[in-house]
């Protein structure tokens, strides 16, 4: 990213790539030069009713699909931003997936979600359970030894915050990461993944009312986030529906139970972390209601090639994690920093931020913060968090909130 230039979002990153380009360099460059293209799939319309709809913004999802019969997927405004090469983990390799099975449904979710306090709109479904990694407060947790290093390698002190979502002039495809609230009559189907050996192998509720992060020819990262009626989440990334064939492929896919704190294997999942994307993704419903519980995924551009619990991959080019900061590093706003001059609403947000933090989940454009495609999100209140330097933030060490390494839960 070209600090100054407002109309350039965040290159989120895909979930296996490595390094993002340096600051003021475009990451397409990266992709071009690299010979690793994205898939595309030609423009089509919208179907004439959308069943899946995102989780903050169900009746804008379903306008942007009126007037229309393909059975392409939805789509969201492909923001103006270069999405990063993607690239295997070093012990992966590129190979056919196997034959997809069928995921065992979990036990029914109990109403109003495991605990209630952060469920997604329009489900019963609780985002990982209260005692998750997610919702761990870190208000009191020590300043990691190394978080003045890892600040400096992120250009903290003369930078800000960028909410990476939010209003992009077509009231029909806002900015941000869509949620698609999956309607129980739909079909699970299989997906080609580029890189099968860090996918969970099975089918996914892909359709063609799938939303779609920047459109399927956007070129960008083109995550697909979508919950089930019986909470369970499956994320892609690289998304994108094959006409000739009538067929998804994705370059990676990941799947969890959200009633549960159980981790994935080691490896990518649909972000360079190996984490589920859907708890880190701000939402404008939580905001509007005056409490955000859980934290909030961002991006930097130049990462150590290490990981922090509960992070499963790394994606960086640096070797030194003294230096510079690992995947699944938390970072949190400053106890000191007046907060009481912000709206109400920004209040929220950065109540959180001080609360639970920021988890550094993808290479990207350096302290941008991801949230949820929504039309309702108001630009006064997007404005105003652009204002937050960088520098007022500080790492912490997780490292006493961990319980066991194959488990989210926390201390």
């Amino acid at each position: 990213m070209i600090a100054g230039l407002a109309t350039l979002t965040a290159a989120c990153g895909g979930g296996h790539h490595h390094q993002a380009a340096p600051d003021g360099t475009p990451s397409s460059a990266l992709s071009s030069a690299s010979g690793v293209a994205s898939s595309a799939v030609p423009a089509v319309s919208s179907p004439t009713s959308s069943a899946a709809v995102s989780s903050a913004a169900a009746s804008s999802a379903t306008t942007s699909g009126a007037g229309s019969s393909s059975a392409a997927p939805l789509t969201t405004a492909a923001p103006t931003k270069a999405s990063v090469t993607p690239t295997p983990s070093k012990s992966a390799s590129a190979k056919p997936a196997p034959k997809p099975t069928p995921v065992k449904p979990p036990p029914a979710p109990p109403v109003g979600g495991a605990s209630g306090a952060d469920v997604l709109a329009g489900t019963n479904c609780q985002i990982f359970p209260a005692d998750n990694y997610w919702h761990a407060d870190i208000a009191s947790l020590p300043v990691d030894p190394r978080s003045a290093a890892w600040l400096n390698a992120m250009g903290a002190s003369t930078r800000k915050l960028h909410p990476d979502f939010g209003p992009s002039g077509d009231p029909k495809n806002p900015y941000g990461i869509p949620v698609t609230v999956v309607p129980a009559s739909q079909k699970l189907v299989p997906v080609t993944f580029q890189y099968a050996d860090e996918s969970d192998k099975i089918l996914y509720p892909l359709g063609p009312n799938t939303l779609i992060e920047g459109g399927a020819n956007s070129g960008g990262d083109m995550h697909a986030i979508m919950v089930t009626s019986d909470c369970q989440l499956f994320e892609t990334w690289d998304t994108t529906f094959n006409q000739a064939t009538s067929g998804w492929t994705a370059g990676s896919g990941a799947h969890w139970l959200l009633s549960s704190d159980a981790l994935r294997n080691l490896g990518t999942s649909a972000d360079a972390a190996g984490l589920p994307i859907l708890p880190g993704l701000l939402r404008y419903d939580e905001v509007k209601s005056g409490h955000v519980d859980h934290a909030i995924r961002f991006t930097t551009n130049v990462t150590s090639d290490a990981y922090l619990w509960p992070a499963r991959h790394e994606a960086g080019s640096q070797t030194n994690e003294n230096l510079y900061p690992p995947m699944g590093a938390r970072f949190r706003l400053k106890a000191d920093f007046n907060i009481k001059t912000f709206s109400a609403q920004a209040q929220t947000v950065l109540k959180a931020m001080q609360t639970y933090g920021l988890v550094l989940a993808d290479n990207g454009s350096p302290w941008y913060f991801q949230g949820t495609a929504d039309n309702a999100w108001p630009d006064a209140l997007i404005e105003a968090l652009k204002t937050i330097p960088a520098s007022v933030f500080e790492a912490v060490n997780t490292s006493g909130l961990e319980i066991s390494v194959n488990s989210g839960a926390a201390r």
